[in-house]
């Protein structure tokens, strides 16, 4: 009785549906602009972006900057609402609204509105009961009935119609995020395209539809699995729960709790965009290749016609002060570490600035207080520090990984020290202004990218700092004296702050979302909006493409010892980075990469460790090596007015490091410390187990040293290692100031090689093992979602008549959100939040192409995701208008895509690495045009379909379903010791 109560309940709230107003932007689409408007701009002197600020009269905020380095323009949209904003009853509801700003609107991602909008509001209403309901078979039926009127409504829905208009206009990195206190939304468009982008966003934003809610749930429920999973992200939910008991940042999560996720309102959801998606309460971000007179225009007819509101204040209660430390204990299975934060007024304030300079003292990766006292000084494994400045508060936080038999007791001890000795004033002189060169450096590089000077107008929108003081904010941090930054720890720092231990252990908090049973929806591919039509068919001016030609972009010259240079000017700024590459890795020298790490502990006959980070630091110059299996990088980047003074150190130091058996001694511990603690990591186990699935047994991860063969090797064995270094063939790669004939004489000068340099010792090899059969390899870890990557070894060989079709294959198949893959995955049948299946190119010219697929999700979901891929994989799905916008993105990417600055000496040696001497993207735009469905059949017939597979697969051994799996071939566990080798 009480179960036909409920849907008689319900039947009556469907017949009291509400009307849905639209407003239609799409309309302003072919009108002229008759008269032409002023539009006024506040500009700031001394700006590096040169950047513009207009408020249209609805009160949207439209920042724009001028930056021709690629014929595109990285849009953002941002709202300045998030996870802080939420109800209380329906947390996480800004982050799924973000979701569902992807779904269309009355115009685009539907074939007949009229007739679906009905049903989607029977599911709106529906869900308002739904959440009233605690009994469990009542939620079981209710949700049946939700799902048959949700696949009612699919049939007119169009998937994907958003991404479809993406793509047709070239758009890429198509995205979204929702933080605490904003939601934004990211394009990166081509120049010729913004009318038809801001045609797509005024539409988006002002009419958004949620259709397809209930499947879109079941990927939230995945998402909110991922965070479940994530030892550092419940450190930091800790972290803010015990700083804010009365402010949003601690009292609700972003991403919402169980709870509420199980029991979402689209009436709250419509609620929230009524009131927080106007135009008053948005911006919008643009960098890239514009006119700002003709972008503002544009903006203006599609955006002008929001009508503002006053939208909710967002208050809050002050939090009570910290008088005493808090202490928070999390599990999970990564290695232990801990967390210290402290809470400080707001981003807009003179504390946050003072917080800014008294983060880079303690930590700025080279010369702060913790790098040299802790980690150079090898106190502990690993320390850092950092901020997070919001509009209400910022915090301030310290973390530290113990060494082996250290407490976290005594680990939060030696960071909180440290933080003393800055009360103390025990800290050089010299490191303020080396700070303040170092925040200018990071400016410069930063503003080399579109994204970058488009998120600092967000940031500066969200936090409602004007432009002038967001611009001039270094400056003002410049100001500060030494007194000043002791003054300003002593009155911030004291016993008021929060500490959570991260142990190692089971989470018995983690409560599994059960999964909901779904009829698969209609995907209606071959569906097409007349809106998508009209964006298909306007006409834009081409843009010409543009392809690297390593011969005229790079200048190939040498320098003593014949070792060839690949130089590059800068005309941009007043930065370089130089780079001394040599073709042999640890596959050549097994006891190589432990020298190189061991490097930044050792000092030269000149300078002790720390001594030489200080120095370094002081010149605006940072000097790193790294290796990978077969090639070491010896880097040194900086500002170009330093260059010479930082060859001449760095030259000194790889010549004159002298061993420290003490130091080594403490490297050796930590590194065995860090093998264990990899163990712990699923992220590393996965990778160490898919380099296990690609080479067998005999896997490069394993080609290290044992404990006793590391603790064979001395200090002065490593340091040998790092002085005979430079006589092995090498050569080198510079981007910077210097002219070719200055950069000649200063290596000539300062590089220390001998006039002969030996030939690179043999390389060990490692065989990608073929794929003869079907078998799944399984390696325990305690996690609450699965972890499948399935993978079948292709070809041999780069085949450059082949890339062009592998190129538009990957792209219709799985390569974007308009692909097959993410349509059937995660819009049809709801298996996962990420999914991704495409045929890999090989890395070396002579390694094999790899069939990949990959998904993260809930166990009872995982053979029905096998499934899936088998099914998508063997007989691919087609679908003309796909196929057709697929081609056309890919060509539009390919005509405003540029390579520039040093990614061009980057791009040659990829080209090298594959026996290539030019841009293959060439190729790719030659070709495309003229293929078919019908060539991505036969390439899909040939080189993916019925194929065997190795599945590997990271999960709980008693969740896994080890019976189920054997219908696909041979299962076996593999255990942590064969895959990482020790």
């Amino acid at each position: 009785m009480k179960a036909k109560l409920f849907l008689l309940s319900a039947f009556y709230l469907i017949l009291s549906l509400s009307s849905f107003a639209q407003n239609d932007p799409a309309s302003n689409a072919k009108q002229e602009i008759k008269e032409v408007k002023k539009y006024d701009y506040v500009t700031v002197p001394g700006d590096p972006l040169n950047a513009r600020i207009y408020t249209l009269d609805n009160g949207l905020k439209v920042y724009m900057t001028v930056y021709k380095n690629e014929p595109r323009i990285q849009a953002y949209v941002a709202v300045a609402a998030g996870s802080k904003n939420d109800p209380a009853e329906t947390t996480g509801l800004a982050h799924y609204f973000e979701h569902m700003m992807f779904k269309g609107t009355p115009h685009f991602g539907t074939s007949d509105f009229d007739k679906e909008y009905p049903l989607i509001m029977k599911v709106d209403s529906l869900f308002e009961v739904y959440r009233t309901i605690t009994d469990a078979a009542e939620r079981k039926a209710m949700y049946h009935i939700i799902d048959s009127v949700s696949f009612e409504a699919s049939k007119y829905a169009i998937p994907n119609e958003y991404d479809k208009l993406m793509t047709a206009i070239g758009s890429k990195g198509t995205n979204a995020y929702t933080s605490l206190e904003q939601t934004v939304y990211i394009e990166n468009i081509p120049s010729n395209q913004l009318e038809n982008w801001a045609m797509i966003q005024a539409d988006r934003f002002m009419n958004p539809v949620l259709r397809g809610f209930h499947t879109e749930l079941e990927t939230i429920y995945e998402e909110k699995n991922m965070t479940m999973t994530s030892d550092p992200r419940k450190v930091f939910t800790a972290v803010l729960e015990g700083l804010f008991l009365k402010h949003p940042y601690g009292t609700q999560t972003t991403i919402g709790t169980q709870d509420h996720i199980k029991n979402p309102s689209m009436k709250n959801i419509r609620w929230f965009h009524s009131q927080y998606y106007v135009p008053n309460n948005m911006a919008i971000a643009l960098s890239g290749d514009f006119d700002p007179d003709e972008a503002i225009v544009i903006i203006d007819k599609y955006f002008g016609g929001m009508e503002p509101v006053e939208y909710p204040e967002f208050s809050f209660e002050q939090e009570d002060p910290i008088t005493e430390p808090v202490e928070k204990t999390v599990w999970g299975p990564d290695a232990e570490n801990v967390a210290i934060a402290f809470r400080l007024p707001g981003v807009a304030s003179d504390a946050a600035m003072k917080l800014s300079l008294f983060d880079m003292v303690l930590s700025n990766s080279n010369a702060g207080l913790i790098d040299l006292n802790l980690v150079k000084g090898q106190k502990v494994l690993k320390a850092s520090s950092g901020t997070y400045q919001l509009k209400d508060y910022s915090i301030f936080f310290m973390f530290g990984t113990p060494k082996d038999g250290q407490t976290l007791e005594e680990v939060r001890d030696l960071l909180l020290a440290q933080v003393e000795t800055i009360k103390k004033g025990e800290f050089d002189d010299w490191l303020l202004p080396a700070i303040i060169q170092d925040f200018k450096l990071m400016e410069i590089k930063q503003y080399e990218e579109n994204s970058n000077r488009a998120g600092a107008f967000v940031d500066a929108f969200v936090t409602g700092i004007e432009w002038g003081d967001y611009v001039k904010r270094t400056d003002k941090i410049a100001s500060f004296k030494k007194q000043d930054i002791v003054d300003f720890a002593n009155e911030y720092f004291n016993d008021n702050y929060v500490v959570v231990y991260k142990r190692t252990g089971k989470d018995t908090t983690i409560q599994k979302i059960q999964k909901n049973k779904l009829t698969k929806l209609d995907m209606n591919r071959d569906m097409e909006s007349e809106f998508l039509a009209e964006v298909k068919a306007s006409e834009v001016e081409d843009i010409e493409p543009v392809f690297v030609d390593f011969d005229k972009d790079i200048i190939k010259t040498t320098i003593k010892s014949d070792i060839p240079v690949q130089y590059m000017h800068n005309e941009e700024n007043e930065t370089f980075s130089m780079y001394y590459v040599f073709d042999m890795g640890s596959n050549h020298n097994v006891r190589l990469p432990y020298a190189i790490d061991y490097l930044p502990f050792v000092g030269t006959d000149r300078y002790t460790s720390e001594e030489l980070s200080k120095e370094f630091y002081k010149l605006a110059c940072s000097f790193d090596v790294f290796n990978s299996d077969d090639q070491v990088y010896v880097r040194l980047s900086g500002l170009s007015d330093n260059f010479e003074k930082g060859v001449e150190l760095f030259e000194h130091v790889l010549a004159n490091a002298t061993p420290n058996e003490e130091a080594w001694k403490n490297f050796v511990a930590d590194e065995m410390k860090q093998r264990e603690d990899a163990k712990k990591n699923m992220q590393m186990v996965f990778g160490y187990l898919v380099s296990y699935g690609i080479y067998g047994e005999n896997s490069p991860t394993t080609n290290i040293l044992s404990e006793k063969e590391l603790n064979s090797m001395s200090a002065q064995d490593a340091v040998d290692i790092i002085h005979g270094l430079l006589s092995y063939k090498h050569h080198i790669l510079f981007y910077g100031n210097q002219t070719e004939a200055e950069l000649k004489e200063v290596l000539n000068k300062h590089h220390n090689v001998p006039a002969e340099l030996k030939d690179i010792p043999e390389e060990k090899k490692f065989e990608q093992v073929p794929t003869e059969e079907n078998i799944i390899y399984w390696v325990h870890f305690d996690t609450p979602q699965s972890q499948i990557l399935m993978l079948n070894r292709g070809q041999k060989g780069f085949n450059t008549e082949l890339n062009p079709t592998i190129r538009l294959f990957n792209e219709y198949f799985g390569g974007s959100m308009n692909s097959v893959i993410f349509q059937e995955m995660r819009e049809a049948r709801s298996l996962a939040y990420t999914a991704v299946s495409f045929y890999q190119s090989p890395g070396e010219k002579d390694e094999h192409y790899y069939i990949l697929s990959y998904i993260a999700t809930q166990y009872d979901k995982m053979t029905t995701a096998i499934d899936a891929f088998l099914e998508l994989l063997n007989e691919m799905p087609e679908s003309d208008n796909s196929f057709q916008l697929a081609k056309d993105g890919l060509i539009k990417q390919i005509r405003t895509n540029r390579v520039t600055r040093d990614d061009i000496l980057w791009a040659y040696e990829d080209a090298k690495r594959m026996g290539l001497s030019y841009d293959t993207d060439k190729d790719v735009y030659e070709n495309v045009p003229a293929m078919t469905m019908e060539t991505l059949k036969q390439f899909q017939a040939e080189y993916v379909a019925n194929k065997s597979y190795t599945y590997l697969i990271i999960g709980d051994e008693e969740q896994l379903p080890l019976k189920d799996l054997k219908k696909y071939g041979k299962v076996k566990e593999v255990k942590m010791e064969e895959i990482f080798g020790y």
